[in-house]
């Protein structure tokens, strides 16, 4: 919404609350408590109306609420807009068609409003998004996983988020974009700001084929505590949360942490144990989050009823196939000499007629091969390598 190039003046409260967005920090719940007693334009005008006004908002102490009206003074939200709109970006807020509810779950410390840069509709994008994080000095191993995890979640119609930081965030961003897929970037500063500056074409990138969005007005840097923040949005935009890899103290641990007390699946994908930068994904796994390690396992906790991962199994081998009747005189076998019938009848625990019925049988389907009077395994079994018999019976 912005008052440029046509579009309809935006009302108070989007004005206000565009306006909040540069007096209230990132998951400031003074201030989201604020905003839902008062409302977004009457939270304005206690804010920049006569100080003595401004008893009714209670839990800040005088330096911090001194503070809050400075920023309101000099908060000019017209002019973001305007800039916002130049830059191709738009402004949406609570009560707005494209504002995404499970955003509500937050409480007091939901955003008091979005910024966007893309196209696509947000609200929709959201209800089917899964969010992919990690380290930002990932390995190779991780890397590959959060690419490969991406492209899957993006070819299976999944918008995978993410927050465009260096290491496991870029990799997913990318395998999305390399998928033809949908990805959306959660900044810790104004989306119009190329942040990290390695990351500009990137953000370029995702801008152009899905969206870009933020909490903060045009224009404003990141800052450490503003990335913790930002974590919150990316645990409650999105249906699921996927680390990749991450150290004990990681950042990313925060979404994940963050993800579980709202609810929403949250997953790890395990690495070697001997990896500090999987040591966050063991122990988050060992606190009650799903192991993944595919696109297919992640939708099965993410998606519909019914969207369930493949069934998994080694191969089938030719022995796997045999009735049980058969494969029990298969294994009667002694490994690396012949025995006669009367032997594996002992053996096998049934008559001397049935034994010699099953090695026909056997010696038909290439298993075992006859050896004067007696019988033995076949070097090679159908469908296997050489293996001694006992490997052939399971021995080992």
């Amino acid at each position: 919404m912005s008052a440029a190039g046509g579009a309809p003046e935006p009302g108070p409260e989007v004005l206000a609350r565009a306006a909040l967005t540069r007096v209230l920090e990132p998951g400031d719940e003074h201030g989201g408590r604020w905003l839902r007693e008062f409302g977004a334009a009457r939270l304005m005008g206690l804010l920049t109306g006569p100080e003595a006004r401004c008893g009714a908002l209670t839990g800040a102490g005088p330096e911090r609420l001194a503070g809050y009206r400075r920023r309101a003074a000099v908060a000019q939200p017209r002019r973001d807009l305007a800039q916002a709109a130049g830059a191709g970006c738009r402004f949406v807020c609570p009560g707005s068609a494209q504002w995404p509810t499970q955003l509500d779950d937050l409480g007091d410390a939901r955003p008091v409003g979005l910024w966007l840069r893309g196209g696509p509709d947000l609200r929709t994008w959201a209800l089917r998004s899964v969010a992919v994080v990690g380290a930002r000095a990932c390995t190779p191993y991780g890397s590959h996983m959060a690419q490969t995890l991406a492209a899957g979640l993006a070819e299976r119609g999944w918008v995978v988020v993410s927050g465009a930081a260096y290491g496991i965030d870029g990799a997913a961003h990318r395998g999305a974009l390399a998928a033809g897929g949908a990805t959306a970037a959660v900044l810790a500063c104004g989306v119009d700001v190329g942040y990290p500056r390695g990351h500009a074409g990137l953000l370029g990138r995702i801008a152009r084929q899905g969206l870009v969005l933020g909490e903060l007005p045009p224009g404003a840097h990141p800052t450490p505590s503003r990335f913790v923040l930002r974590n919150r949005v990316i645990a409650a935009l999105t249906r699921g949360t996927v680390v990749v890899e991450a150290a004990l103290r990681s950042g990313s641990l925060v979404t994940a942490r963050r993800a579980l007390r709202l609810g929403r699946p949250t997953m790890g994908v395990p690495g070697p144990a001997t990896s500090g930068l999987s040591a966050g994904v063991h122990e988050l796994l060992r606190g009650g989050a799903e192991l993944v390690t595919d696109a297919d396992e992640i939708i099965e906790l993410v998606g519909d009823m019914g969207e369930l991962a493949p069934a998994r199994r080694g191969p089938v081998l030719a022995r796997d196939l045999l009735a049980p009747a058969a494969a029990r005189v298969l294994e009667a076998l002694p490994a690396g000499r012949a025995a006669k019938p009367e032997e594996i009848s002992l053996a096998a625990g049934t008559g001397t007629d049935e034994v010699i019925g099953r090695l026909y049988e056997l010696h038909s389907l290439g298993f075992v091969e006859r050896q004067g009077d007696g019988w033995r395994l076949a070097p090679r079994a159908p469908g296997e390598g050489a293996q001694s018999g006992a490997d052939r019976r399971g021995g080992r």
